[in-house]
């Protein structure tokens, strides 16, 4: 059973930094591309960064001071998020998709299909 876990949210400054953990179990985790998304109050769930199963190819959300990273050997992804605004508050969430072109990423919450349980930012101003 895949099961993805997310980590590290808080609350915080504006200006600040947080990094967002996700441990991934029960998948052969470098054959999955990765994702974060956010979900903001009264909003819909939206694209923030992707990475490709290799770990070679990396997409951003627009307007995003974010770095997405995987470690496929300890199966965790990463979200580095600095110069954090208010408007960043949301649950951000991890994706997972099996795919089957290692250097293939996917920027659309349709495309994904493991979800993990979300971890609350809260950036004040």
């Amino acid at each position: 059973q895949v099961q993805l876990v997310e980590s590290g949210g808080g609350l915080v400054q504006a200006g600040g930094s947080l990094r967002l953990s996700c441990a991934a179990s029960g998948l052969t985790f470098s054959s999955y591309a990765l994702g974060w998304f956010r979900q903001a109050p009264g909003k819909e769930r939206e694209f923030v960064a992707a990475i490709s199963a290799s770990g070679s190819r990396t997409d951003y959300a627009d307007s995003v001071r974010f770095t997405i990273s995987r470690d496929n050997a300890k199966t965790t992804l990463d979200l580095q998020m600095n110069s954090l605004k208010p408007e960043d508050t949301a649950v951000y969430y991890c994706a997972a998709r099996l795919m089957a072109f290692s250097n293939r990423y996917v920027t659309t919450r349709s495309g994904y299909n493991y979800w993990g349980q979300g971890t609350q930012v809260t950036v004040s101003s």
